[in-house]
């Protein structure tokens, strides 16, 4: 070990020189080179594996629906026909079930998630932090299928006898409310789906609002509670624009699984390929379910082209949801970098 010795009148702070003992091991870099070399190999190998599936899983969408892309194009997009017997498809009602749905979802979704993040952050007793946390982050861990079982057998009948016969009671008669409660009181349809996808995905969209709620550092909130604003005012104004990144995450997260959900949805929206009303109660169809219900016993031709041209436009609607979140986030930096 060497040093250099400091100038006259200037600080002993002058760092060490490290010289390697002649004769003592190599450093690990100099005795094996090519370790560097085999890990960027294998990292950019990983990246392009990952791209390389996503295009293989586009390009043999395309192949599979080509025979529906071409006897409909995007009029597919709008036709609510869907007649496997007559060879006439369209997805309309599966497009709009599934946007239906996850917008229910969401809705219901987000504030509840919030709500959750906020007790466990700021308001919750220390005691009880803990096993509430764990206590919802068990609810990802229940099968899909379990869902849609309480769904059909539990929650449908209770929607139906303590909601819907309810509001058509109270609505009755009224021009645009009367349709929206409309609908035999059976408990399945497009609001049962919704609410059903709601309680899925809360616990990714509160466990990930949790977590970016507690990177936020301390000080900024201590400070903003010596100035005298309340609990509210502090997540308003300092948590959620510190860590607005992962909250729209979060919810991006969570409008993934509602619209890719597909054995709940399955059991409870009702399964019927009809667009005769807005009503939220009626049965419906969505682009999962159809999926699920129709594909093993489609036969080769329009009918699974048009189920494979369904799922290329669920992988569209997933992308364009994707692209606008990455949009908002830019929006709002943007916006926060003028302000500043």
């Amino acid at each position: 070990m060497t040093a250099t010795l400091p100038a006259p009148g200037l600080p002993h702070t002058v760092p060490m020189e490290r010289s390697i003992p002649s004769g003592g091991p190599a450093p690990r870099r100099m005795r094996a080179p090519w370790g560097d070399r085999l890990f960027s190999i294998l990292a950019h190998a990983a990246a392009w594996l990952t791209l390389s599936l996503l295009v293989g899983i586009l390009v043999s969408l395309f192949i599979g629906a080509s025979p529906a892309i071409r006897e409909y194009g995007l009029s597919f997009l709008w036709r609510s026909e869907w007649d496997p017997v007559g060879e006439k498809f369209g997805g309309l009602v599966m497009i709009y079930g599934t946007l239906v749905t996850s917008a229910i979802a969401l809705i219901i979704a987000v504030p509840v998630s919030f709500g959750i993040a906020l007790f466990l952050t700021e308001l919750s007793p220390q005691w009880l932090k803990r096993p509430l946390g764990v206590a919802v982050e068990l609810l990802a861990a229940v099968p899909s299928i379990v869902y849609g079982m309480w769904g059909l057998l539990v929650f449908g009948p209770i929607l139906s006898t303590w909601v819907q016969l309810p509001l058509q009671g109270l609505f009755k008669g009224v021009p645009v409310l009367g349709a929206l409660f409309a609908g035999p009181p059976v408990g399945i349809g497009l609001l049962s789906a919704g609410i059903i996808l709601a309680i899925m995905i809360i616990p990714y969209i509160a466990s990930v609002m949790r977590d970016v709620f507690e990177v936020t550092p301390p000080m900024l909130k201590e400070s903003a509670y010596g100035l005298g604003s309340t609990t509210w005012e502090v997540v308003w104004n300092i948590v959620l624009p510190y860590t607005k990144a992962g909250v729209v995450g979060g919810v991006m997260l969570g409008l993934g699984r509602a619209l890719g959900e597909t054995m709940a949805v399955t059991f409870v929206i009702g399964n019927m390929n009809q667009l005769n009303s807005i009503s939220l109660f009626e049965a419906a169809n969505s682009i999962t379910s159809a999926l699920a219900n129709e594909f093993a016993e489609a036969g080769e031709g329009l009918h699974q082209a048009s189920l494979i041209y369904l799922g290329l436009i669920l992988f569209f609607i997933t992308f364009v949801v994707l692209a606008l979140s990455k949009l908002l986030l830019a929006q709002m930096k943007k916006a926060e970098g003028s302000r500043s």
